[in-house]
């Protein structure tokens, strides 16, 4: 691992859904670096609506990951709000409730889509390649 690639900053990852067990799952499946040329995650977990809004209109937030079957708001509605309110919006990827549902991530506006139950290399694979395209390549 090289100096440059170790000090930089953090990427803040805002993981929404209602169910603790759901935002555990996607934070273990993705780690503190799910892929070397990128820096560490930083996790912000959020449980309901008005905090997602709320982070996301701070202006922190590289990437955000929506459980699109969070109750009441569910991630999709929460992801086409913010792709419509939020000027340059960072990457949403939406957690569905199962493959057939990417259509309706394709509405919300959400970059990438991934299935419950949640498979890791599905997930890490849709979070590193959003990712990579917002961190500047680094030359060693």
């Amino acid at each position: 691992m090289s100096d440059t690639t170790a000090s930089r900053t953090p990427l803040k990852v805002l993981v929404y859904s209602d169910d603790v067990n759901t935002r555990k799952q996607v934070i273990l499946a993705l780690g503190r670096r799910p892929h070397p040329d990128l820096p560490e995650l930083e996790y912000v977990e959020v449980a309901t609506e008005p905090v997602v809004i709320q982070n996301m209109d701070a202006g922190h937030i590289s990437l955000a990951i929506l459980d699109g079957e969070a109750v009441p708001a569910g991630g999709m509605g929460i992801a086409k709000q913010l792709k419509d309110e939020i000027h340059q919006c960072p990457p949403v990827v939406v957690l569905t409730g199962r493959p057939q549902d990417a259509w309706l991530a394709t509405w919300s506006r959400a970059e990438a889509a991934v299935p419950h139950p949640l498979d890791p290399i599905q997930l890490a694979e849709a979070v590193v390649a959003l990712l990579r395209a917002r961190v500047p390549a680094t030359t060693a």
